[in-house]
């Protein structure tokens, strides 16, 4: 290969350069939220705004987890998340898969209804009367069942499917769930990993519909808690009697643990499911 001309160096020093800043400004907010967790309060009260402490202390996570609060919270998320995804997945694949072929029939009434309901919405009132007169108030499952499948990820799903391959398969005796179990969903995990990380990413930062639908607080996802605690500093989630230490928390500190605390889990999750998100945007359908 030839050597790259001086234009070509100089892009490639630009769009680096570029590149390295951008991701910059998005690490380092995070970073400087998860060391400002571990900053002593002395330090806090002393420089207040700092990149890296000089002192490190677990005085803002003792306090946050003095009390069955967050953990509790954390609990109730990780609940909603992981039956809110496979609910999420089981409806939009039994849907799609059969709205993939062409042969059904009301096929394209069914498409239009499910457009016209990606584009227009009953709304709040309605939504929560329809939550209400169906009993799931105070209930986690109000927030699993009323978006059991999102429209448009029901959309891009059926255009992934693999299609032609049905007629080979029911030639060896293999029936509809059959199909769908040893041959679409396998020639599909790459989107099914996709569409489980954008379900999983929106069940674990919701908050509102928890609002709306839960009183009970011992049932608040970490959101929730987390908002609590944005409004109100502290929002008495913690025992101030269990933190040995002659300075008051500074409500700043508390605030960093709990994003910190709330934020980590789901990030965690990611670096698996990330090898397999390009292939689920890109691919698409039985390649000829």
């Amino acid at each position: 290969m030839k050597d790259r001309t001086w234009g070509g160096r100089l892009f490639d020093i630009t769009n680096i350069t570029l590149l390295l800043l951008f991701a910059a400004l998005a690490v380092l907010p995070f970073l400087y939220m998860v060391l400002g967790s571990f900053a002593s309060p002395e330090e806090f009260a002393k420089r207040g705004m700092m990149l890296i402490p000089t002192k490190f202390s677990l005085d803002a996570y003792t306090y946050i987890f003095s009390t069955n609060t967050i953990v509790r919270s954390l609990f109730n998320t990780i609940f909603i998340t992981v039956a809110g995804t496979f609910i999420n997945l089981l409806f939009t694949v039994l849907m799609a898969y059969p709205l993939a072929r062409k042969e059904l029939l009301w096929r394209k009434p069914v498409m239009l209804m499910v457009i016209f309901s990606m584009l227009f919405s009953g709304g709040m009132i309605p939504t929560f009367l329809v939550v209400k007169m169906l009993g799931l108030m105070n209930s986690l499952w109000s927030l699993l069942i009323p978006g059991a499948i999102s429209a448009f990820n029901l959309i891009i799903l059926k255009n992934f499917l693999p299609e032609g391959i049905e007629e080979s398969a029911k030639i060896d005796g293999c029936n509809d769930v059959g199909i769908l179990f040893r041959i679409v969903l396998p020639l599909s995990l790459p989107a099914i990993a996709t569409f489980s990380l954008f379900y999983a990413v929106g069940h674990w930062n919701s908050f509102f519909s928890a609002i709306l639908y839960i009183n009970d607080t011992t049932k608040w996802p970490i959101q929730v808690i987390l908002r609590q605690v944005v409004i109100m500093a502290e929002g008495g989630i913690g025992d101030s009697s269990q933190v040995n230490e002659a300075f008051v928390i500074p409500p700043q500190s508390i605030k960093m643990a709990v994003i910190t605390v709330s934020t980590l889990p789901i990030l965690i999750v990611y670096p698996f499911l990330q090898r397999h998100f390009a292939k689920g945007v890109l691919l698409g359908s039985v390649k000829g």
